[in-house]
């Protein structure tokens, strides 16, 4: 008779665990370059951008997926099967097993820590062009193609890939994508990832550990410099988030150096977590009250 299978924190502790981020800027920022930090002998680049030419020289392995399908193949590849699908859907261990068939031992992945995928963007159009000749993106009724049935897929899609390579524990696993600078209805600029579909962007911060904003940022005298922006509040209205509690809302744009800080000593809770409340004199605020105009709820696109 076996046991309960709990895991120990001794047993925790010692787990080989790899960060899962996604880094997201505007075109030129630098965002493809920061494969410059990282080590080539043990980092594979899975290039979907055709974006040597910023990485001439770079030193490291490559894969170039041209298809969605080929896609799905390197993920369930690099991260193994999950064990809870049926045999027809896509990570399945039927799905891992013709993999391997037709790409070898999975070893020959040992040596790499890190994948860093360059980008989500174009993994979004290469998924939303495969969803476009499935079953789904065809009425049921006049057999022409249904525009809501191929997002509805592609979110589905995009979303089943990312949790995948998401939960390839023992490596690193690094997203670019391109940030895009929007205005709603009240010309209030907010920001937004760029790809096709909203199911995709509106789940990216739940699945990641780290959501990074690449950006310019004005210092007080003026001059510009190029910052990683990693918490949510943070005063430029940028997608973020640091689940690592480890970085500061700005740190150098310098992957191979964040990792590093992720993977330092963990600040204890008392020092991650506030747990005051703000203190307010009560008179003086019911007199605020009393004298300012109550505010009106935000709208969605009140980000900044």
């Amino acid at each position: 008779m076996t046991g309960l299978p709990i895991i120990s924190a001794e047993e925790r502790m010692k787990e080989k665990k790899g960060i899962k981020g996604c880094i997201i800027g505007v075109s030129g920022i630098g965002k493809t370059s920061q494969l410059w930090t990282l080590d080539p002998k043990n980092t594979l680049f899975m290039d979907l951008e055709a974006g040597d030419l910023a990485v001439e020289g770079w030193k490291g392995d490559a894969l170039r997926p041209r298809t969605w399908q080929e896609c799905r193949d390197f993920a369930v590849f690099i991260g193994n099967f999950n064990p809870s699908l049926r045999d027809e859907q896509p990570y399945s261990e039927a799905h891992y097993k013709a993999v391997c068939e037709k790409y070898g031992d999975p070893k020959v992945l040992d040596k790499y820590d890190t994948i860093f995928i360059d980008s989500i963007t174009v993994a979004g159009r290469l998924c939303f062009q495969w969803c476009k000749g499935q079953t789904q993106a065809f009425s049921e009724k006049t057999g022409k193609p249904d525009m809501r049935g191929a997002y509805g897929l592609m979110g589905q899609e995009m979303v089943g890939w990312l949790a995948h390579l998401q939960h390839t524990r023992n490596k690193n696993v690094w997203f670019v994508g391109i940030l895009d600078k929007k205005t709603d209805d009240f010309n209030r600029a907010y920001f937004e990832i760029q790809i096709d579909g909203s199911k995709t962007s509106l789940e990216l911060p739940g699945i990641f550990d780290q959501l990074i904003t690449m950006a310019e940022i004005q210092s007080q005298d003026g001059t510009a410099f190029r910052a990683f922006v990693n918490h949510t509040m943070n005063p430029y209205g940028y997608p973020a988030k640091d689940r690592s509690g480890r970085l500061d809302m700005l740190e150098e744009p310098h992957l191979g150096r964040l990792m590093e800080k992720i993977k330092g000593p963990v600040k204890p809770a008392s020092e991650r977590l506030v747990y005051e409340q703000p203190k307010t004199d009560p008179e003086s605020a019911n007199a605020n009250t009393e004298s300012k105009p109550q505010p009106q709820p935000q709208t969605q696109g009140d980000q900044s």
